[in-house]
């Protein structure tokens, strides 16, 4: 039997800087949502906290439009058709995903909505992990933009999240010297015995730089997902035709101006490149990283953790996480949970 209400959480202000207790509110409505026609009724069963959601709540040109005020959040998910209208290509019962925002329920066109099957040796949050759109930024980014090669010196930064994590994993695969950059000793640990990275090193230790130089020397690739601070002594280190994989800067996504980029000079003299991706511009291409990923985690040689979260209300204090390094591995939200919030 379907409950009377459900829980949304829109967009109430615009953060200036961090996100607060006031950026989002939560509402409940009635739950009297019908699918027309080629559309679905959905149970979001979890969704998918990443650092880019940080970005749409911003009113500025991105490559997404911002998350408009009043409006549900955005978030990648994973949920169950409950009903299907006239005309859908979906059943009920159905395991779909989609962008489908911090809410319980919503009806969604069947062209929002992806069928999913859970593959073989793999769970199903997989699918927002190693096996969604966090894996295929790691597999392209690194392949694709990177261009890893063995033998090559490879270093991560924010390497204990979901992405980096898979970057240091297929980097070791791809035969490259991995160092991995956390944030705590705990962290740095399980990069290491249970990653398997060549050497972590925690950014908060005042020896930071010097362990940086004595694990790396030069690199050859920097995947990075941090930018400020980090970034720019990276670009003191760089090999000859080094890349640098632009993925995210965590480090700046709070920040009302980012301070920029003071080495960027010896990307000139080593002839070196810094690229910016989107993970969007492999689409076609995302098939073809499902089943290499699949092959490794039914095998066991993929690692990864989730940090789940349990209540939609408790999505809003869960996500400033991912920019004071509160989780290891893959931050999702469990929706239907623990009731407990200050939202």
């Amino acid at each position: 039997m379907s409950p009377a209400t459900y829980t949304r959480i829109v967009l109430a202000e615009r953060p200036k800087t961090d996100i607060t207790p006031t950026t989002f509110r939560r509402e409940v409505l009635p739950l009297d949502l019908k699918p027309g026609n080629g559309q679905i009724l959905v149970k979001v069963e979890y969704v998918s906290l990443d650092p880019a959601m940080r970005g749409w709540l911003n009113d500025r040109r991105s490559y997404m439009t911002p998350v408009q005020i009043g409006e549900v959040m955005r978030a990648s998910g994973l949920g169950t058709v409950v009903e299907a209208g006239p005309g859908s290509t979906f059943a009920k019962g159905d395991l779909v995903s989609g962008i489908f925002g911090w809410t319980e329920y919503g009806v969604f066109d069947d062209k929002a909505a992806k069928k999913e099957t859970v593959p073989e040796g793999t769970e199903v949050l997989d699918l927002l992990g190693p096996l969604g759109l966090t894996g295929f930024t790691a597999y392209f980014g690194l392949l694709e933009i990177g261009k890893i090669k063995p033998g090559e010196t490879l270093v991560v930064s924010g390497a204990a999240g979901a992405t980096g994590s898979i970057v240091c994993q297929i980097g070791k695969k791809r035969g490259a010297k991995v160092v991995a950059i956390a944030g705590s000793p705990s962290k740095c640990e399980w990069l290491e015995k249970e990653i398997g990275v060549d050497k972590a090193i925690n950014y908060k230790s005042p020896t930071f730089h010097d362990d940086f130089k004595k694990a790396v020397g030069y690199l050859d690739v920097y995947f990075d997902n941090v930018g400020g601070d980090m970034l720019d002594f990276a670009l003191t280190r760089l090999n000859k035709h080094a890349r640098i994989v632009l993925c995210g800067a965590i480090s700046d996504y709070n920040a009302a101006k980012p301070k920029g980029l003071s080495a960027y000079a010896n990307l000139i003299a080593q002839q070196a490149k810094i690229e910016g991706f989107l993970v969007f511009g492999f689409v076609e291409r995302f098939p073809e990283a499902f089943k290499e990923i699949a092959s490794w985690l039914a095998e066991g040689s993929l690692q990864r953790k989730f940090h789940v979260v349990e209540g939609l209300e408790n999505a809003p204090s869960a996500l400033p996480m991912l920019f004071t390094g509160g989780n290891t591995g893959k931050l999702v939200v469990k929706v239907s949970g623990n009731k407990k919030s200050n939202y």
